[in-house]
């Protein structure tokens, strides 16, 4: 379907060819939208989406990572190359004209970047960095490049052979060979390599002549086994992708190597902002971000950081905060009922007889990620303070046995991604404490043996970067070293324990297993949602804010229809029970409790639903989601050893209920009697999000319904143009039809506005003010330019199956500022003071209330959105 021609309503078309001035530097978009480009959906692609972008109200588009990317990357976050921008995605040439695109319609440009990593392609010659240092060793131009352990006796480790290298070499698989490999300019040269397969590994200069054996062993690599990885690795990684290398970014002639291009597009006007995809694996996530900040000039930035419970993005940080994940907790928690959660231990206890809080399954989950596909760098870690140790008298009665119990321990422990300490300078207070509190928690696991309890003072010594042992050596490379090495390990062990496994093993409750959640916890208080907004407007008032990513668990249309579960846990208990009896045919004795309750969640969130225009999971996608929440659970089955049985008895489960005209009849039913509640918390979470502190990002489709799941299930293409043309219906005068139509709706008015009135909403000096109810039903807030008169007013409904059960609004009221009020989305009109809600919330759950007299009330805006951004133009300007 091709998108509808928008372009030709352009309110000022005597300037549609005209230049357009660059962008300032610190130009805060009023919102942005998330589009994920790759050869299927190219910048051409995304340039032809803008005038509907534009007519959304969007301010700025977002592209996931632009820079070169390996051989058939879905997702560009596996860079192999920063001089030039991918191919694949259009070149160059495409993201400019992306860009003009964009900022022709008042529009920028947001890109991701990756400074953490670089891929480890298939063939690897496709990073020219890796290549030349795999060939050439100390003398690569690049060999300071990558992370590596400078201890290793056989350099940089490459784990992709199948089977063990003495039975590959006796098998005859690894080859000499000649390849003609790509170079800078553009021609290609001959070169000797090493042919594994698929795998293509360089020659060093002056090894060509020896046999195959003493070749291999006079590499600057060491080809080897793959499960070798988990054991040996010697350089850092994304996580536990060891096909994902990390760089030394911290080295200025590493940062300007992998930031010139796009530095020099911003410079050019085509780049308008940032944001920094995983700071916390970097050397110093601080000084990166001032490197940045001084060489973009202060443009707008925001990080990939995921700040858990009350924990704060450091007030040091140059850049405008977070990518949101702390406010998508807290929105959607918004419309959770905590007294369901009781409701929904008994169930998963009675389902799976786990009796365990959430706390031990994660410690469980973390001890299994740290003792396998993370052992190296637990290794790496143990290996280096054991050295430390040796080397001083005064420690070198520190054994590496406790070492490096301490060490797993106190890894384990952490209850953050990072504390941030920055070696030669004093531990902060608050970081400290974060040490501090992971080794008293770490003390009770490791109980209190004396020689164990000194190691674990040694050890927490030695990542504060205090001084330990013997006097004056606390500016050693090697206790510098010890301070960068474990914060940038906690990070792979938290993501990879709590949210990679110990998320899809507790099914209890799927919307709060998400990332930057905490499973433990249902429900937000209305006060505590204001707290921090009133917060977020102090100290990071241009934030990101988000509810669905990329990397989210499932999208934020799926949560929100989970959220009624809160509300009627013992119903939701009967409706698996009859679930669970109209598929036992088909339920293998394998098929295990917290599967089957993760199964009928993904199953009651992506049924249809009705006037969405978003079909129920096809059993391809259903399979797809089965077959990676079993493995990344690795409780019966993992990705590297698989138990063939047991998936196949879930997967069989998961055909059969699709199938199952009763389990279709079920989910029905189940949707037409809690459809009033789903409709509540999609519109309402949507709606707090677009109109709280921070720029609002929309990923892409979730202006409409979206009910996807974990990727690479959220990457699947968008039907763009069905979206236009509904939209521009709506535009010419029908109504919403359903609530697909209405949270686009919504989602557009929400946008224009911001557009219209940025000084609402951006900066400090947007004020955000909580606005009374008589019910916590309802809750409301203002925004205004600074301490002036309330300008605008979100009131969303929450809860309501049980404000249903208590027979409506009543006479519950809403204090609204006095004046005339109108309400963008049902067109009611109301005056100020004590509103009722009964008059106010007649045919939308939410409202979105501008004053009478305020242009916007009149939806007097040019389609295109040429007037919508009108701020950001004379920013321009």
């Amino acid at each position: 379907m091709a998108l509808p021609d928008l372009s030709t309503a352009s309110a000022d078309p005597e300037q549609a060819d005209a230049h357009r001035p660059v962008p300032s530097a610190r130009a805060v978009p009023t919102s942005t939208y998330r589009l994920q480009l790759h050869a299927g959906f190219t910048t051409d692609d995304a340039a032809s989406l803008v005038p509907y972008l534009a007519q959304l109200g969007v301010g700025h588009v977002f592209c996931s990572p632009v820079l070169q990317a390996a051989p058939g990357s879905t997702h560009g976050y596996d860079v192999v190359d920063h001089t030039r921008i991918s191919a694949e995605i259009g070149g160059e040439d495409g993201l400019r004209r992306l860009a003009a695109a964009a900022h022709d319609h008042g529009m920028g440009l947001i890109v991701d970047v990756v400074p953490n990593h670089m891929a480890i392609p298939t063939p690897i010659w496709h990073n020219r960095a890796l290549w030349s240092t795999l060939r050439d060793g100390p003398d690569s131009p690049y060999a300071d490049w990558f992370d590596i352990d400078p201890s290793s006796e056989r350099s940089i480790l490459v784990p992709v052979l199948g089977r063990p290298i003495g039975s590959v070499l006796a098998d005859g698989e690894i080859e000499l060979g000649v390849e003609q490999i790509p170079q800078p300019d553009g021609t290609t040269a001959e070169e000797a390599v090493v042919r594994y397969f698929d795998h293509v590994l360089p020659v060093a200069a002056g090894t060509q002549h020896l046999g195959l054996t003493d070749l291999l062993d006079r590499q600057w690599y060491r080809l080897a086994y793959w499960k070798v990885a988990d054991d040996e690795l010697n350089y850092r990684r994304f996580f536990d992708v060891d096909t994902l290398a990390a760089i030394r970014v911290e080295l200025p002639q590493v940062f300007e190597a992998t930031h010139e291009t796009l530095l020099r597009l911003q410079g050019e006007g085509v780049i308008d902002g940032y944001r920094i995809d995983h700071p916390d694996g970097l050397t110093d996530p601080r000084g990166y971000l001032r490197d940045l900040e001084r060489a973009t000039g202060g443009a707008w930035t925001v990080v990939e950081k995921i700040l858990e419970a009350d924990e704060q993005l450091p007030g040091d940080f140059p850049c405008a905060g977070t990518t949101g994940y702390d406010a998508l907790w807290r929105v959607g928690g918004l419309f959770h009922d905590p007294h369901g959660a009781l409701g929904l231990t008994h169930l998963w206890q009675r389902r799976t007889e786990d009796l365990r809080p959430f706390s031990e399954i994660a410690a469980e989950s973390t001890e299994q990620i740290v003792s396998t596909s993370l052992w190296a760098e637990l290794e790496r870690l143990t290996t280096l303070i054991h050295h430390i140790c040796q080397e001083d008298i005064r420690l070198r009665d520190t054994t590496r046995r406790n070492i490096q119990k301490v060490v797993r321990a106190l890894l384990g422990a952490m209850d953050r991604y990072r504390a941030y300490i920055v070696p030669g300078e004093p531990a902060p207070g608050a970081e400290r404490a974060v040490i501090d509190q992971a080794a008293a928690r770490a003390l009770q696991v490791l109980g209190d043996d004396e020689d164990v309890v000194m190691t674990l003072e040694t050890v927490v010594a030695l990542v504060c970067g205090d001084e330990v042992g013997s006097a004056g050596r606390t500016a050693s490379a090697a206790r510098s070293e010890v301070v960068v090495r474990f914060a940038q390990t906690c990070g792979p062990v938290h993501a990879k324990g709590l949210e990679d496994t110990a998320f899809y093993r507790y099914t209890r409750f799927l919307a709060v297993t998400e990332v930057g959640s905490d499973p433990e916890r249902i429900g937000v208080e209305p006060d505590d949602l204001h707290d921090h907004a009133l917060e977020k407007r102090h100290t990071h008032p241009d934030a990101m804010t988000t509810l669905s990513t990329h990397d989210t668990k499932r999208s934020e249309d799926v949560r929100a229809r989970l959220a009624v579960l809160t509300e009627q846990p013992l119903e939701w208990a009967v409706l698996v029970q009859d679930l669970d009896r109209a598929t036992s045919a088909s339920r293998g004795d394998r098929v295990d409790g917290a599967v089957e309750l993760l199964l009928w969640q993904v199953l009651v969130s992506c049924w249809d639903l009705p006037g969405a225009d978003a079909p129920r999971i096809t059993a391809e996608r259903l399979e797809g989601y089965l077959l990676k929440a079993m493995r990344e659970a690795k409780t019966l089955t993992t990705w590297t050893d698989q138990d063939s049985e047991y998936e196949q008895q879930v997967l069989d489960l998961g055909r059969a209920a699709l199938a199952s005209e009763e389990v279709d009849r079920l989910l029905t039913e189940w949707t037409r009697r809690t459809h009033a509640a789903q409709r509540t918390a999609i519109l309402g979470q949507k709606l707090v999000q677009l109109t709280m502190p921070g720029v609002p990002d929309v990923y892409q489709g979730n202006e409409t319904i979206d009910l996807s799941l974990v990727d690479p299930d959220n990457r699947r293409a968008v039907d763009h143009a069905a979206h236009a043309e509904r939209l521009t219906r709506m535009l010419e005068g029908a109504g919403p039809d359903g609530i697909g139509d209405e949270k686009l709706w919504l989602t557009r008015s929400a946008l224009v506005l911001r557009r219209q009135r940025p000084e609402l909403f951006q900066g400090r000096d947007a004020g955000y003010r909580p606005l009374p109810t008589t019910t916590g039903h309802a809750v409301a807030f203002g925004r205004a330019v600074g301490e002036g008169e309330i300008e605008v007013v979100t009131v969303v409904t929450r809860l309501a199956h049980g404000l249903a059960q208590r027979g409506g609004w009543g006479d519950a009221q809403l204090a609204l500022p006095e004046g005339r009020w109108r309400d963008l989305l049902s067109g009611v009109e109301v005056d100020g003071g004590m509103v009722p809600l009964q008059s106010l919330l007649t045919t939308w759950p939410v409202a979105l209330l501008v004053r009478a007299e305020d242009p916007a009330a009149d939806g007097a805006e040019d389609h295109d959105g040429a007037r919508a951004g009108s701020g950001v133009q004379e920013e321009r300007r």
